[in-house]
């Protein structure tokens, strides 16, 4: 059997795959985003606070992606709670780095004059700051994307959803006659789906960071 008759013959399972891919990879960034711009927000004000955090998010992406799996499996067990805490924890440095980065950057007087002219440190913050450190955040939600959609590939060994069962299932059945359409498929719609997300945040750029601030 040709690769793409097997993709004729297996297109819904692989869509549903992919589906579950996806989804975990969404719903992943979402949280990870959340505690990431919170952990800058915290910390850009200090220096040693900024080291901290970007230190100890670094840490954590130097654990290989198979043993952080396996050591989750005793504590949270098989299936979908192993792969969303990996792919959180996996997520946060890219977005905490640059949430310190782009409200480091921000230019002082713009604060100053915001402060001139009574306007409170939170309102500061969500009015001035962030919007003006949008654009490094948002780069970092998209490094983190990609990084956690070949992340996620790996969470098949803990049982988890997405297209990384395919790739072990061809892996597990080298020599077989499917065994290299599987780990095909499975790679490939992995990237698919990595570009198809980072066409989103490349809109979502165009809509949210006005002309002026991406020049």
């Amino acid at each position: 059997m040709n690769f793409w008759d097997y993709l004729g013959n297996r297109h819904q399972q692989l869509l549903m795959d992919a589906y579950q891919h996806a989804s975990a990879v969404f719903q992943c960034m979402v949280v990870a985003t959340a505690i990431g711009v919170l952990i800058g927000v915290l910390t850009y004000r200090s220096e040693w606070a900024g080291n901290l955090a970007t230190t100890l998010t670094s840490t954590i992406l130097t654990i290989p992606s198979l043993a952080m799996i396996g050591l989750l499996i005793p504590i949270v067990g098989l299936g979908v709670a192993p792969t969303v805490t990996a792919l959180i924890l996996y997520g946060l440095l890219p977005i905490v780095r640059n949430s310190i980065v782009g409200l480091r950057g921000v230019d002082p007087t713009l604060v100053d004059a915001a402060k001139g002219i009574g306007m409170s440190r939170l309102h500061r913050l969500v009015r001035i700051e962030l919007p003006l450190a949008w654009p490094p955040i948002l780069t970092g939600i998209r490094v983190s994307t990609q990084m956690l959609m070949g992340i996620a590939a790996i969470a098949a060994y803990a049982s988890g959803p997405g297209l990384g069962n395919e790739i072990f299932r061809g892996i597990a059945s080298l020599g077989s006659k499917n065994a290299l359409n599987q780990v095909l498929a499975g790679t490939l719609g992995i990237i698919v789906l990595a570009l198809l997300f980072d066409a989103v945040y490349v809109l979502i750029g165009r809509l949210t960071i006005p002309r002026g601030i991406r020049v």
